[in-house]
């Protein structure tokens, strides 16, 4: 499992504003308790300690929702990159002779379905990336044939758009599978956020008052980005999907007579 992907968004939701609301809980009766004691400690050292800590979990939201905006817009460049790959090639494939040619072009159109249902499925991901593998296997092979009996510049251009095609097939499993937000800092984002919200129940704590609503607003709001970051970091779950127009419209101008 990368990350927290075999947790649902929403139940990830949950569970963000659930252990926020405890941290605060937990902080807010060890304030508490240190005022019963009757010991005094000065606020605006501690005042100065959660907004601080506030400070550096909005600078690491940031840092992280920017890391996984980013990834989020080189897999969305990827996929257009990749229908103009496979349109070059597919197009260059007029110049085979047949039967060659209507073999090559059918590959294609396989291949197209093929990629855009990796990209958009959680399920059996691996077996449709070998099912790419081996149609472009197959493309290669059908290549190889055409450049033994044609050897021309025609044929060699074909195999030049076919090793682009594959060259953004690993670009785009890369993206996908390794192109993430890492663990560790998934790690320390949460771990500040616990840290804030324990900072914030304790010195409510000290000050022997709190507001519900006003917790609730604040927990809810960075739980929100929290969320959001995670959705922009899966590929194929959640609101923000890759989008896959270029292939498909690609896959629709292409279709077979």
């Amino acid at each position: 499992m990368q990350n927290f992907d075999g947790i649902p968004l929403l139940v990830f939701f949950v569970l963000v504003i659930g252990f926020s609301l405890l941290s605060v809980e937990c902080g807010y009766l060890l304030g508490e308790r240190q005022r019963k004691t009757g010991r005094k400690e000065p606020e605006s050292p501690i005042s100065a300690i959660v907004a601080s800590t506030l400070g550096l979990l909005a600078f690491l939201l940031a840092f992280t929702f920017n890391m996984a905006a980013s990834r989020f817009d080189d897999r969305r460049e990827a996929v257009l990159n990749e229908a103009n790959a496979i349109g070059t090639a597919y197009l260059r494939a007029d110049f085979l002779e047949e039967p060659l040619k209507s073999r090559v072009k059918k590959l294609f159109r396989d291949y197209l379905d093929t990629r855009t249902l990796v990209a958009t499925t959680e399920k059996s991901s691996a077996e449709l990336i070998k099912k790419s593998e081996s149609i472009q296997n197959e493309l290669w092979t059908l290549a190889v044939i055409a450049g033994k009996n044609h050897d021309s510049p025609i044929s060699g251009l074909f195999v030049s758009a076919l090793n682009q095609v594959i060259d953004m097939h690993s670009v785009r499993v890369s993206a996908r599978f390794y192109a993430r937000v890492p663990a560790v800092i998934w790690v320390c984002l949460l771990t500040v956020a616990v840290l804030s919200m324990l900072g914030v129940g304790y010195y409510c704590g000290l000050a022997g008052s709190r507001s519900w609503s006003e917790t609730i607003i604040l927990v809810t709001a960075f739980s929100i980005v929290i969320v959001l970051v995670a959705d922009l970091d899966r590929p194929s779950q959640g609101l923000l999907r890759t989008p896959q127009q270029p292939l498909q419209d690609l896959r629709h101008s292409i279709a077979s007579p």
